[in-house]
C-alpha cells in the first residue's frame, strides 16, 4: 500500500463523494445578508440561510447557518459540520452535500457549516491544536449566546470528514464541559496517532511538532496520545457513528478498530463500520446509501426534536 503523508498535505472533499447520491443541493432556502445582530433582536421565524457569520478575529473563523421555518429556541436543535483537509488544507464549501440531505430528513434541524483556522506547516504561525478544537467551541458558544436571537437550542450533533472527524471527536472527548454535543459521527477521522503508520515515518515527528501549540500542554505532554481521540474516549464521551474504509491509505483502518475498542470498554453507545475502499471517495453507492441512513437513525436517536 503506497504511504502519503496525512499529517502534512491531504485535502479530502469526501462530503461531496459520500453525499453524491443524495439530490440537488442548489437550493438552500433565502440567503440573506446579515448585520450586526443586536441582543434584543429576533430574526423572522422563516426559512433562512445566513453565510459567513464571523465567530472570532480570523478571516477564517466564518461558519454558515441554515435556519428551518417555524423553529424554536427550546426544540430547535444543530448539527455542526466540520471538513477535512489534513488540518491544513479545505473550506465548509465541501460539506455542502451533506446541507440537502439534512434538510430533507430532518427538517426541523438547524445546520451549521463551520470553516476554521487552518494550520500552518511552518515555526511561529498558528498550530492545528489545540486552537482547532478551540474553533469548534467558540462556534458553539457564540450559538449559544445567539439563541434567542436565531431561535435555536443549542443542543448539538457533529458531522466530521477525515481531520474534520478527529477535531470533532476531540472536541466531544476533551473539551465539551458543557455536554452540549450529543453525538459524533466520524467519517475516515484519525484516531490514533501512536500507530506505527504514524509514528514510523520518520517525518511524522516533525510535523506534529509544527501541528502542536506546546504552550498549551503540560510539561512532558504525550502530544501524539494528547491529540488521539482513542486515547481521550471517557465515560462522559458521546455516542459516535464510526465509518472506515478496508483500504485506506490515509488512515489506516487500525484507528477505527483502536476508537472502538476504546469505546467499547467505556461502554459508550457506537456503531462501528467498515466498507471496502478507500478514503471514501471509492465506496459503493449501497454503502453511501447505508452511511446515509445510519447518520440519519442517529440523528433520530441522539438529537430528536419533538
Amino acid at each position: 500500500m503506497k504511504k502519503k503523508g496525512i499529517i502534512y498535505g491531504v485535502i479530502l472533499l469526501l462530503g461531496v463523494l459520500v453525499f453524491s447520491c443524495s439530490s440537488s443541493f442548489e437550493e438552500v432556502g433565502p440567503i440573506v445578508e446579515v448585520p450586526p445582530i443586536e441582543e434584543e433582536e429576533i430574526l423572522p421565524i422563516e426559512e433562512l440561510a445566513l453565510l459567513d457569520i464571523s465567530y472570532g478575529a480570523s478571516l477564517e473563523q466564518v461558519y454558515d447557518v441554515y435556519l428551518p421555518a417555524d423553529r424554536s429556541s427550546s426544540t430547535t436543535k444543530v448539527i455542526i459540520l466540520v471538513h477535512g483537509g489534513g488540518w491544513i488544507e479545505g473550506d465548509k464549501e465541501a460539506m455542502n452535500p451533506f446541507i440537502e440531505l439534512i434538510k430533507e430528513r430532518h427538517p426541523s434541524h438547524a445546520i451549521v457549516n463551520m470553516n476554521y483556522v487552518l494550520a500552518k506547516i511552518a515555526p511561529g504561525v498558528t498550530p492545528a491544536f489545540p486552537n482547532q478544537f478551540l474553533d469548534i467551541d467558540a462556534v458553539i458558544e457564540k450559538l449559544t449566546a445567539d439563541k434567542q436571537v436565531l431561535q435555536i437550542l443549542p443542543e448539538c450533533g457533529m458531522i466530521g470528514t477525515s481531520a474534520g472527524a478527529h477535531l470533532s471527536l476531540m472536541y466531544d472527548f476533551v473539551y465539551d464541559a458543557e455536554d452540549r454535543v450529543k453525538f459524533v459521527v466520524d467519517i475516515v477521522g484519525p484516531a490514533d496517532f501512536t500507530h506505527p503508520f504514524y509514528s514510523e515515518d520518520p517525518d511524522f515527528a516533525l510535523a506534529l511538532s509544527l501541528f502542536v501549540d506546546e504552550t498549551k500542554y503540560p510539561n512532558g505532554t504525550n502530544y501524539a496520545e494528547a491529540t488521539s481521540p482513542a486515547f481521550n474516549v471517557s465515560a462522559a464521551s458521546s455516542p459516535v457513528a464510526m465509518f472506515y474504509g478496508d483500504q485506506d491509505p490515509l488512515v489506516p483502518l487500525d484507528n477505527g478498530v483502536a476508537l472502538d475498542e476504546a469505546l467499547t470498554a467505556f461502554e459508550i453507545a457506537h456503531v462501528f463500520n467498515v466498507y471496502e475502499g478507500g478514503h471514501g471517495d471509492n465506496w459503493s453507492e449501497a454503502d453511501i446509501l447505508d452511511l446515509q441512513e445510519q447518520i440519519s437513525e442517529f440523528i433520530r436517536e441522539y438529537l430528536s426534536v419533538d
